[in-house]
């Protein structure tokens, strides 16, 4: 590569002449190996010479020059093959950059790819990271690891038959559990070795034995796992991420009914220091459950409710469906089975009946009687300020907006998916992950991938 005083440079890549300026290259990544051959060199009219493909580069250089890929790069060249070469020349973070999609918006989103394993296709459970929306899929006993980009990095097979629960604990570890095995299971997945096992016993009560995992949840102070055993004794155990022994055993109970029933969904909630667990049973008169916050500090039970048969919070014949919490807002989430509503509470005001009802505040985009996409209310998941809500086969979004005049934010519901989609069937887990949506359905192979057009952000509501 050479320079005159204009600063404009050449590159022979491959034997085609390429042409650009120094400024150009310096400014987007200026510790790559182009900015280093952008310096003037003793090579004098010759041109610096590296033996790569040229037509891949001139992508490259339309990156450093826009910031963006071109139109037709995705359908010349494998997502794979810009890998490597953006990694060649120094430039993984600015590709990086360009193939993340936009801002995640529920209304706005659409399928983009699904998300296969090469065996044992149905997942049984995944987890995505909300910082670079990699994931995580668990399928048999094995688990696969796909990296931001959503290529395939890893399988590691571990010495379970099936893996029914996973949470990152560490960037390149995992907490698994299963549902045929007993004990709480740690996995550095980079190096695919087995780290330790936690496992709930007391030589004092002979019930507490071989107890297997239910949900898993992280937090700076440990992990959070909730333990079943065969005689219905349950708890949530902490556990010490330094040494994997068991730091506190929370809410033990013995799991006869709903209302005492295993914790099948956790949430740490760190700005208020609270554990918060869930447990919803399905039946043929509807679903009933309870929604349970421990103060981990004191093992204590600070707040707790269950439906039907908890006072005015019930709504009769309309229970809760599933909960989540958005951890930014202190918000205490749960859906509502029959009727699709949005109950609301504020972590901080919890009391005897502390919902606040959301009804749909669009109500053309939904209705109780909606041919293929009704079978009741079943998953929910908060992120963002926006509630995704699973009925049946569909997908629906609440999302916070302004309302036009008054200035109040006000809650929307929209379909996330078109009635095609609904038809794929019944899903069974929704998290988000960066700026990516990840749905699974029942018995069907992968983890779809939702995302955002590069539009949506000038749709003005």
């Amino acid at each position: 590569m050479v320079s005159d005083g204009s600063e404009r440079l050449k590159l022979n890549v491959g034997g085609e002449i390429f042409e650009t300026t120094a400024s150009t290259i310096q400014s987007t990544c200026p510790d790559s190996l182009l900015s280093a051959l952008s310096t003037p060199t003793t090579h004098g009219s010759n041109p610096v010479f590296i033996d790569r493909d040229p037509e891949i580069f001139s992508v490259i250089l339309n990156l450093l020059r826009t910031g963006r890929l071109p139109a037709n790069s995705s359908g010349a060249f494998s997502k794979q093959e810009l890998l490597d070469e953006a990694l060649y020349y120094g430039v993984e973070s600015l590709l990086r950059s360009a193939m993340l999609p936009p801002p995640l918006q529920g209304f706005d989103a659409s399928l983009v790819s699904t998300i296969a394993p090469a065996t044992d296709g149905v997942p049984s459970a995944f987890t995505a990271t909300a910082g670079d929306a990699s994931l995580w899929i668990a399928h048999g006993g094995q688990i696969s690891v796909y990296d931001w980009s959503l290529s395939h990095a890893v399988t590691v097979r571990t010495h379970l038959s099936d893996v029914t629960s996973i949470c990152r604990v560490w960037d390149e570890a995992a907490a698994i559990g299963s549902g045929s095995a007993s004990g709480l299971h740690f996995y550095d997945l980079s190096s695919g070795r087995y780290v330790g096992s936690t496992h709930w016993n007391d030589p004092e009560d002979p019930r507490i034995h071989k107890a297997r995992v239910a949900a898993v949840a992280d937090s700076p102070g440990g992990v959070f796992a909730s333990f079943d055993c065969l005689h219905r004794e349950n708890s949530v155990l902490q556990i010490d991420k330094s040494t994997l022994q068991v730091a506190a055993v929370i809410g033990q109970q013995s799991g006869t009914s709903a209302k005492t029933a295993v914790p099948e969904k956790l949430r740490w909630v760190a700005n208020n220091g609270l554990l918060v667990g869930s447990s919803v049973q399905r039946g043929v008169f509807g679903c009933s459950g309870y929604i349970r916050i421990w103060d981990p500090r004191s093992r204590t039970i600070v707040w707790e409710t269950s439906e039907p048969g908890s006072g005015r919070s019930s709504r009769f014949g309309d229970a809760l469906a599933d909960v989540d919490v958005d951890v930014e807002e202190s918000t205490l989430l749960k859906v509502c089975s029959k009727s699709g509503d949005l109950g609301m509470a504020d972590l901080r005001k919890l009391g005897e009946d502390p919902w606040v009802y959301v009804s749909d505040e669009n109500p053309g985009a939904w209705s109780a009687d909606d041919g293929g996409r009704s079978g009741g209310y079943s998953v929910v998941h908060c992120y963002r300020r926006q509630v995704l809500a699973a009925r049946g086969g569909a997908l629906e979004v609440w999302s916070s907006v302004e309302g036009k005049g008054s200035g109040d934010v006000i809650r929307r519901r929209n379909f996330v998916d078109k009635e095609d989609d609904s038809k794929r069937g019944m899903i069974s887990k929704v998290e988000a992950g960066g700026d990516r949506l990840f749905v699974s359905r029942e018995y069907m192979e992968g983890v779809e991938v939702w995302e955002s057009s590069n539009s949506s952000s000038m749709i003005e509501l």
